[in-house]
């Protein structure tokens, strides 16, 4: 009987372990983003005179010594281009979806009224060289198959190196199956968060405390600033490296594993 009682008691820990638990990777792909400071959608400016996710803004970031983290989507006819926005209202003052829209119509909006465009994902891995760590976020949609496979086709010809993270488990899942060498993340934020964002209570506590681990074993979590979960911080205890977006103060500089920055220029490294 005691030992039934026990286990009945284990039980919730152990589903709890199962759930959260992160995935392995070796310490040498870890260490090519350990201590570094990755500039958010680029090295850009604030009042966006050099666009967030434009070539200009990843030439500056690239000149500086830092990574880069970008987002990827696709277009209506299946073309993957570097954009964080579902919609182009913010950047480029459209009221309709990226993936309302095919390329050659999507590269002729101005990215908040400058000369920069739309870029192509290849042509910013031409464009950064195989010496610029990068983070890409993959964006979730209706074609989160097909965008997996095309980032991994386009990242699987780039030499450089690289890492990939999204919010959605199942994208991260579809690398854990698919491209298990590459370095993959999940990313998350509080509960809190999450509902502040439009997301249901239900669906915002199973993303906040990583409970979709079991499906993606991420090795690295990438949480926003601030407080965490006891649930993301047990996943980091069992190895998951420690990503910290998105900081804006170099006073306010979190201890973590990998820093992704904006707005202003730290040291290439931190550790």
């Amino acid at each position: 009987m005691i030992f039934i009682i026990i286990a009945v008691l284990l039980l919730p820990v152990l589903l709890f372990v199962y759930l959260t638990f992160p995935g392995h990777a070796k310490k040498e792909k870890k260490a090519q983003f350990f201590g570094r400071n990755i500039a958010h959608r680029g090295l850009y400016e604030a009042d966006q005179s050099v666009p967030e996710n434009s070539l200009a803004a990843f030439y500056l970031a690239k000149k500086s010594g830092y990574g880069i983290e970008l987002d990827v989507q696709l277009t209506r006819d299946g073309r993957v281009v570097v954009f964080h926005d579902d919609t182009l209202s913010r950047v480029c003052g459209v009221d309709r979806r990226v993936d309302e829209l095919d390329y050659e119509e999507l590269r002729k909006l101005p990215l908040f009224g400058t000369d920069e465009r739309i870029p192509l994902f290849y042509e910013v891995l031409r464009s950064v060289g195989d010496k610029t760590p990068l983070i890409v976020e993959l964006k979730t949609g209706k074609r989160n198959k097909e965008l997996c496979q095309k980032t991994y086709e386009l990242l699987s010809a780039y030499n450089g190196t690289y890492c990939i993270e999204s919010f959605d488990p199942f994208i991260v899942k579809w690398f854990r199956f698919h491209a298990p060498r590459i370095l993959r993340g999940q990313l998350t934020q509080t509960p809190v968060d999450f509902v502040r964002s439009g997301t249901s209570k239900a669906v915002g506590f199973i993303l906040g405390n990583v409970l979709f681990n079991f499906l993606a074993r991420p090795h690295f979590i990438a949480h926003k600033q601030g407080k965490k979960t006891p649930a993301v911080r047990f996943a980091e205890k069992a190895g998951a490296m420690d990503v910290i977006w998105t900081v804006r103060d170099a006073k306010a500089q979190p201890d973590c594993d990998v820093i992704i920055f904006e707005h202003y220029k730290p040291d290439i490294k931190f550790k």
